[in-house]
């Protein structure tokens, strides 16, 4: 007897080297061929007439019928590959791919918002999005309701309902953890809130990726990445994606053909390698990153770490982290002694680790939130969020652990 299981579920990482791909249709290719073409040929009249009815929602898809290929910018084979293997990672009915992490988060909220209707966002968020969201998005008429990491789900509705705007929220939109300090929200209770308002649910997953958070899991309507940091995970790409049903997808996927901002095929082929080495990648920047907290934690010169993994049970956020986080995840930030100057000077100092914002790479990087990534934000908001000028941020990558502790070892010397 082999003891198979017929019933036995792979696991992600086992089925990115070949889930969504028939090698017989790329004349027995193991790997999918980059499909550098901006139109498919049809084989008859008919079929194209058939294609363009489903694509524009004027007929209806059989059951088991798919959308032929007609054009690169409504489908193409490595995206719609891509789509199926990423959809694998957050237990998705479909995904989308597009050319950047702001690319997802603009075209969500242009689909699911109109003129009159209110955001509730979390803040902090992504230097990008925060400035979409308060320097684009209301000049369209949308009106934006902020609130912080440390106020729950039913304090955000009070205070929605004193403005006196909560019949007209459409999207809740929240990033846990929060970039950069790493504040954590709960999942359910602001996806529970979403559905109480009628609204749709948004979280930036980027910070944990989908291999240490599922949204969706918690009932959140739609997870968008920037693709860029863990997904693609060799600082070689930039992209962005959205997860969820294929109702909402739908919509999301309408809204991405007119506005043309789909990834590309070499984008795709790119993502679909690096989503092969996802997991083993990301297993390795945890394992660093709690020895560079641990050592952190320990060390005169800083006076906060902020790090999931640190948590203990009665702190702030300790049965959210339980709850929806498998592990502490890659990103630390601290608070160095002495503020920015000391700040500058250890980030100058830095000899293995690079001097650059983004995140989620093989590579360790840091940077300086207040005047880097976040330097949109006025200075009283960002206090108010805890990102001071004595705030550094590490992502951290798949080096040998002990070098990276004597890389910062020797850059607080400098100190």
């Amino acid at each position: 007897m082999s003891g198979f299981d017929p019933k036995h579920q792979f696991q992600p990482e086992s089925l990115m080297m070949s889930y969504g791909y028939k090698p017989s249709l790329s004349e027995g290719s193991l790997k999918p061929p980059l499909f550098l073409t901006s139109t498919f040929v049809f084989k008859t009249a008919e079929e194209g007439k058939r294609f363009f009815e489903i694509a524009y929602g004027k007929a209806e898809a059989a059951p088991g019928e798919e959308l032929g290929l007609i054009y690169s910018r409504l489908n193409n084979p490595d995206l719609e590959i891509l789509e199926e293997r990423l959809a694998l990672w957050d237990g998705a009915e479909m995904s989308a791919v597009f050319e950047s992490g702001m690319a997802a988060i603009s075209t969500c909220m242009l689909e699911f918002l109109r003129p009159g209707d209110v955001l509730l966002h979390s803040a902090p968020v992504y230097g990008g999005t925060h400035h979409f969201i308060h320097h684009v998005l209301n000049q369209y008429g949308i009106e934006v309701v902020e609130f912080f990491a440390d106020q729950d789900a039913e304090e955000v509705c009070q205070i929605a309902a004193q403005k006196g705007v909560l019949e007209r929220v459409k999207v809740v939109y929240i990033e846990t953890p929060a970039n950069p300090t790493n504040a954590l929200l709960n999942l359910t209770e602001f996806a529970n809130l979403a559905k109480r308002l009628n609204a749709i649910s948004i979280v930036d997953n980027t910070y944990m990726g989908p291999m240490w958070q599922k949204p969706l899991k918690h009932g959140i309507d739609l997870v968008l990445y920037s693709a860029t940091k863990y997904l693609g995970g060799h600082s070689d790409l930039i992209a962005g994606s959205v997860s969820g049903n294929a109702t909402l997808m739908a919509r999301v996927k309408a809204m991405r053909t007119f506005l043309g901002n789909m990834a590309s095929p070499h984008t795709g082929w790119m993502l679909m390698r690096s989503l092969e080495t996802l997991k083993v990648r990301t297993d390795r920047q945890a394992l660093n990153a709690k020895k560079v907290a641990d050592f952190l934690a320990d060390h005169p010169l800083v006076e906060k770490v902020h790090y999931l993994g640190h948590l203990n049970p009665g702190d702030v956020g300790y049965e959210t982290y339980r709850e929806q986080c498998s592990c502490g995840g890659a990103m630390v930030s601290f608070d160095i002694v002495r503020g920015e100057k000391a700040a500058f000077r250890f980030l100058n100092a830095l000899k293995l680790m690079h001097l650059a914002v983004s995140l989620g790479g093989t590579e360790s990087l840091a940077q300086h939130p207040a005047t880097m990534t976040h330097c949109d934000i006025p200075e009283d908001e960002q206090a108010r969020m805890s990102i001071s000028p004595k705030l550094i941020r590490i992502s951290i990558g798949v080096e040998d652990p002990d070098d990276l502790i004597a890389d910062i070892c020797q850059a607080f010397d400098e100190v």
